[in-house]
């Protein structure tokens, strides 16, 4: 049977996480084991249908989606009872037993609704006593590590139901034990990544993060270049609902499998150009430990140096992306701050935030013609600061903290582009 599912992304990765749904669809092989509609981009996401295998599919071969999600109902609603009588209406005995235990979490557009928590412990309501009323037993709740995650979201005027298929967020690919601070989350780091042009089939050119941190790009990138499946190694929600089709899943992990066998043998022939850099020795090694943890084969290039004394690693040009860093790492080793009864902090940091853009800039001009460079940053005056061009400029958000994408593409001696895109 048909299912209608919705794929959640970071927000302004929507296009991105449509044309990876569209690459996954065309997957040889999928077409008979998991077809896959895609349908259209949604504030968050994107909808597709399919049988369940399409839900296994997603899960497995998404870099950009946060978790796949099966609509279960949608309708009217004025008061929370109307949401109540919705939830209890539903045959939830269908896809889970009393045995598992639960968790529910709403999310809200202009609901005219005051309390979400309340309409939560209303929707648990509705599945226990649904459950109670067909089986004689009701399951339990947990918020932390759930068998079964139910997700409500409600508009001004309607209330749709999901199952999560997903179980922990598709961005807990299993690698990542070092983080660093601030880490960027891999569903990020991949719609990124394909923003740049960083996409299966477009990957024969070098790539460097002069910033690289716990490696996050770097990962991601090889990943994306030996066309690995990015949940290959953990777990999904939908293995523990009832009447999963372990056959179809079974066939698709081998598929992944042989996939990853493939790419060792084609990197022992033609090793993956990628290298990164960090100031930070300790980063390094967290860079080092999630590119083993992630099982990849070959060499990562690591080098302890700071950004602004960067050099190419390979001899041909080729594609930089960096998220840049603030604070301690971004500082020369022994430099030492101004003392705090000097200036205002913000000065200090602006200060230093400036100093550092325009060595890193000259840097750029002097070393990287040729290359493409990207800038992930929350720092929207990022251009002004390097005093360079940006030939295009995409809004996003990290979390909640908007952010842009900035494009600069470097010839010797000045930055001469296109002009740039408006601001949004």
């Amino acid at each position: 049977m048909s299912q209608a599912f919705f794929a959640s992304c970071p927000r302004g990765l929507e296009s991105a996480l449509a044309e990876e749904l569209h690459e996954i669809a065309a997957r040889p092989g999928l077409a008979r084991l998991a077809p896959i509609q895609v349908h259209r981009e949604m504030p968050g996401g994107v909808t597709f249908s399919g049988e369940m295998a399409a839900a296994y599919a997603v899960n497995l071969h998404s870099r950009i989606a946060s978790r796949v999600l099966m609509r279960v109902a949608n309708r009217g609603y004025r008061r929370e009872d109307d949401i109540y009588d919705l939830v209890r209406a539903q045959r939830w005995d269908h896809w889970f037993t009393p045995d598992e235990t639960l968790r529910v979490d709403v999310t809200s557009h202009r609901s005219p609704l005051q309390s979400l928590n309340f309409i939560a412990l209303r929707i648990k309501d509705g599945v226990c006593d649904a459950m109670r009323e067909r089986s004689g037993e009701r399951p339990s709740v947990d918020t932390v590590n759930p068998d079964v995650r139910i997700y409500a979201h409600l508009t001004e005027h309607d209330c749709t139901l999901y199952l999560d298929t997903s179980g922990d967020p598709l961005f807990k690919r299993g690698w990542r034990l070092e983080k660093g601070e601030a880490p960027l989350k891999e569903n990020l780091a991949a719609g990124i990544l394909r923003l740049a042009g960083w996409v299966p089939g477009q990957t024969e050119r070098p790539f460097y993060d002069p910033m690289c941190g716990s490696g996050t790009f770097l990962v991601e990138a090889a990943q994306v270049a030996l066309g690995l499946a990015p949940g290959a190694n953990r777990s999904f929600g939908f293995e523990r609902l009832k009447g999963a089709d372990n056959k179809t899943w079974n066939a698709l992990k081998a598929a992944a499998r042989d996939d990853e066998e493939a790419a060792r043998k084609r990197v022992a022939s033609e090793p993956l150009e990628l290298a990164g850099s960090d100031i930070s020795t300790d980063m390094l090694s967290m860079s080092q430990a999630n590119w083993e943890r992630a099982g990849l084969p070959g060499e990562v290039r690591l080098k302890q140096v700071d950004a602004r004394f960067a050099q190419p690693p390979f001899a041909a040009p080729g594609l930089m992306l960096m998220n840049p860093p603030y604070g301690e790492r971004i500082a020369v080793r022994g430099e030492r701050r101004r003392p705090m009864d000097e200036a205002p902090v913000d000065e200090i940091d602006d200060e230093a935030a400036n100093q550092f853009a325009s060595a890193f800039a000259t840097t750029l001009k002097q070393h990287f013609a040729g290359w493409q460079a990207w800038v992930f940053t929350g720092d929207l005056t990022l251009p002004r600061r390097l005093r360079l061009k940006e030939s295009r400029r995409t809004p996003l958000y990290n979390g909640n903290i908007e952010c842009r994408l900035f494009r600069f593409d470097m010839v010797r001696g000045g930055n001469r582009n296109a002009p740039a895109q408006p601001s949004a």
